[in-house]
């Protein structure tokens, strides 16, 4: 985020109530699969909220673009339950064909756990996503 939209101002904790964290788009640049987020039912996905100037919007959009993900606005909930509209950008189309088996790129999910901690999400969303890193082995 600092890199993409250095202007954005973080705002809360968010979660997503009844969505999942998967990793469908093939990417050798980073070599494995990226994430994306879908609704599914008795999931929640973690992250953090912030606000952006329309330029670092614009800029982020280019950056989820490539990686094949388009803005949408969805309802998060805050750590006190209080419900906000938030913009995420989710997987355009269909998952990309993963024929080489990439497992989730370790480098993304190392960065995805970092920001975790850093922001405090809950210990469970961490654990997950460090399995994550652990079954790619």
């Amino acid at each position: 985020m600092a890199q993409t939209a250095p202007e954005a101002e973080f705002q809360f904790v968010a979660h997503l109530p009844e969505w999942v964290l998967d990793f469908p788009i093939a990417d050798e640049t980073w070599g494995g699969a990226l994430p994306a987020i879908r609704p599914e039912p008795g999931n929640t996905v973690w992250g953090a909220a912030y606000e952006l100037h329309n330029a670092d919007l614009a800029a982020l959009d280019r950056v989820e673009s490539a990686e094949q993900r388009t803005r949408q606005t969805v309802e998060a909930l805050d750590r006190i339950g209080k419900r906000h509209q938030v913009i995420v950008h989710l997987l355009d189309g269909p998952p990309t064909t993963n024929s080489n088996g990439f497992k989730p790129s370790a480098d993304y999910l190392r960065l995805m756990v970092d920001g975790s901690r850093h922001w405090s999400l809950p210990i469970g969303w961490i654990a997950g996503l460090e399995e994550h890193l652990e079954n790619r082995a």
